[in-house]
């Protein structure tokens, strides 16, 4: 089985495959904490393994061929936790940029930030801004990062905008509508996730993509983060393959 899709190459699947490979794959990071915790180890712990998925889950789908990954690393709502444990998660974030960076711009990767900056250190929101720009010429394959990310905290903002410009006059009312808004999401240019994977044992999208998510296959696995790696992608990826995806339409073939 292989992946009719946006991109033909089907890497990673067996030869005379031809499923729909995704353009666009989202992945809620879920289960350092509880995977620390079952090892007896600190959450920290659990953090650090994590950073070691992600590198290992980038690694695969540029493998497989994915043209778009976005990763939800921060949420608006994870400042709940620990001071302790969100200054962890800039570190591991920091140690992530530090570390790969170089790697991710020989091998052409670009690097989007989805989110605010509001609240966030001024050392971390200098690096994800350095990201940004010394990969915005890469084409070859795009990595969202979605930190201090929150989808419904992204739809106010980008409502936000477009009323700045409906009182300026740039717009009319009668040119809002959902490609408008879109255009002000933070994931402009992306194309929205065909499917969305998360880990953790969870069955829920806690505020991610919320938008762009609409029509997404989304696909619950029991895993944990920190073991998540290639298999596991190429497995959400076989599910993704199985469904038939119709957008509201009627199943092939039924009248």
């Amino acid at each position: 089985m292989t992946v009719e899709r946006a991109s033909s190459n089907s890497a990673g699947f067996n030869d005379g495959d031809s499923r729909v490979m995704p353009a666009h794959v989202g992945i809620i990071m879920d289960g350092n904490g509880r995977w620390a915790s079952r090892h007896g180890l600190p959450r920290s712990v659990g953090h650090e393994r994590g950073v070691e998925a992600l590198r290992r889950t980038v690694k695969a789908a540029q493998k497989l061929d994915l043209r778009y990954l976005t990763v939800y690393s921060f949420s608006t709502e994870n400042w709940r936790r620990p001071v302790s444990e969100v200054t962890a998660l800039f570190s591991l974030l920091k140690t992530f940029v530090n570390r790969d960076l170089d790697r991710l711009k020989n091998e052409g990767v670009r690097i989007r930030v989805f989110g605010t900056k509001e609240g966030l250190p001024d050392d971390v929101s200098a690096l994800l801004d350095r990201a940004v720009r010394e990969t915005a010429d890469n084409t070859k394959f795009n990595l969202g990062i979605a930190f201090n990310y929150g989808g419904r905290e992204e739809i106010s903002r980008a409502a936000r905008a477009v009323a700045l410009e409906l009182k300026a006059g740039r717009i009319g009312e009668e040119e809002i509508d959902e490609q408008l808004l879109a255009s002000k999401l933070d994931t402009s240019g992306f194309p929205d996730p065909d499917l969305i994977i998360r880990t953790g044992e969870e069955r829920r999208l806690s505020n991610f993509l919320v938008w762009q998510g609409a029509y997404s296959e989304l696909v619950f696995m029991d895993v944990l983060w920190p073991e998540f790696g290639e298999d596991s992608l190429h497995s959400a990826l076989e599910t993704f393959a199985s469904r038939e995806r119709r957008f509201g339409g009627l199943k092939s073939g039924a009248a």
